[in-house]
């Protein structure tokens, strides 16, 4: 049955991507201000679709640590999944893509215009100068920047070496960094085709200061995902009422 969900929920997307990218044509044409806000609209029922095919629930918690205006979401990364769940969880996202994303057909194009920054890693300094120029654009334009430190993604429980990206991105803008954990390769691991039924945890932690310096800024990311990923193996399994409430602080699950 998880093999058959997984079946359903692929052809959902494909052809939820597929439908939506030609619909997209006359914004890209004549629209382009509603960019982002239809690209929030794919994620939206993309992973409203994964909830209701897949049987599975996203726990948010410490939303209180989200700043009103522009930021830097240091997340954890260890599925497509989190790709597209921050469209939704912030108001403004940009995220720091691979330059070979914006290639995609029907895709690409409006990852551009809603605003996210790719970046070509292969042009060493060149690709952080543009990725500086662009995160201070973003900053004005007050996006909540959303970049995966560890550079891919990664099986849960899997530690890497930080790329120092965020520093510098940090230190150009002065904006806070909000470190977030997920189990969300528990659910849709790296490369897998199964998408498992259970709960997805998202945990943001307090900002760390712009200001700290290369080191303490990347041991204050690990140290914090590694904190708030603690509760993580005391609620795998658990059954817990869901909190649907749109106030809800201090934890609860997303009504998609």
């Amino acid at each position: 049955m998880i093999f058959v969900r997984a079946c359903l929920f692929n052809l959902y997307f494909v052809l939820l991507t597929i439908v939506m990218g030609i619909a997209a044509m006359p914004i890209r044409l004549f629209a382009r201000r509603y960019a982002l806000p239809y690209a929030k609209l794919w994620t939206r029922l993309s992973v409203a679709g994964l909830c209701h095919i897949c049987g599975i629930r996203v726990v948010v918690t410490g939303r209180e640590h989200l700043p009103a205006g522009p930021c830097l979401l240091a997340s954890q990364h260890q599925s497509a999944f989190d790709t597209l769940v921050w469209m939704n969880l912030v108001d403004r996202p940009a995220y720091v893509m691979k330059e070979e994303l914006t290639r995609l057909p029907l895709v690409g194009p409006m990852l551009l215009l809603a605003g996210m920054i790719p970046v070509r890693r292969a042009d060493g300094a060149k690709a952080l100068r543009a990725l500086l120029t662009a995160t201070a654009e973003a900053a004005a334009d007050g996006r909540q920047i959303v970049i995966f430190p560890e550079g891919t993604r990664t099986q849960a429980g899997e530690t890497r070496r930080l790329h120092p990206g965020i520093v510098a991105m940090a230190t150009h803008t002065g904006l806070p960094i909000i470190p977030v954990a997920t189990d969300s390769g528990l659910r849709w691991s790296r490369k897998a085709f199964v998408k498992r039924p259970g709960p997805i945890h998202i945990a943001i932690g307090p900002a760390l200061p712009a200001d700290l310096g290369k080191a303490r800024i990347l041991g204050g990311i690990t140290a914090a995902w590694q904190d708030l990923s603690n509760p993580f193996d005391r609620n795998e399994g658990t059954k817990k009422p869901v909190d649907n409430s749109v106030g809800s602080q201090s934890g609860h699950s997303m009504s998609l």
